[in-house]
């Protein structure tokens, strides 16, 4: 992607905002070097981060001090003025995916990339700690997937397609090739 003064506003979603959308902030913030400012919001936020989530970042050197459980309505508009205005919303859990979801000014480009909840893996603290790891490498893989897309040079209907292949392929690598 050439480099523009462009800087690309992103939200991922889900229910709770505990686990998925906060390690794809997380990640989109340090990767997209400037060029994107994520952000993570829930429809039913737990108003908690996952333990896991945090100790996963942190061990990944990932800064997580302004990491918390937020409601999407701060990100809607119309309810809050000093809402940034969204390039692109990213769903990142099938129920986020399902529910009515505010209108977002601007039209801002939507993609469903639902992965499975490390949060909701039952079991010890090193089969909890796996399910976050592995959810960190797909929605990793995802994001280093939509970094490299020619965003500027695509147009919309072609940026839409590739932005839905990334959440459907479950190995985006094979994006870099379309």
């Amino acid at each position: 992607m050439p480099e523009t003064d462009t800087q690309y506003a992103v939200l991922f979603l889900c229910t709770g905002n505990s686990a998925r959308s906060i390690l794809a902030e997380a990640i989109l913030n340090r990767a997209g070097r400037g060029r994107f400012k994520a952000y993570s919001a829930g429809s039913m936020p737990t108003g908690i981060v996952n333990p896991f989530a945090l100790k996963l970042l942190a061990a990944a050197n990932h800064p997580t001090e302004a990491l918390r459980s937020k409601g999407w309505e701060e990100f809607a508009r119309d309810i809050n003025v000093d809402a940034p205005e969204l390039n692109f919303i990213f769903t990142v859990c099938d129920s986020a995916a399902g529910e009515v979801c505010p209108i977002w000014p601007g039209q801002p480009m939507t993609a469903h990339w639902g992965l499975p909840d490390p949060a909701a893996v039952e079991g010890t603290d090193t089969e909890k700690a796996l399910a976050f790891a592995d959810t960190y490498r797909m929605l990793n893989n995802h994001i280093e997937i939509f970094l490299n897309l020619p965003i500027a040079s695509l147009d919309r209907l072609s940026l839409q397609k590739r932005l839905e292949a990334i959440g459907k392929s479950q190995d985006p690598s094979v994006l870099t090739s379309q």
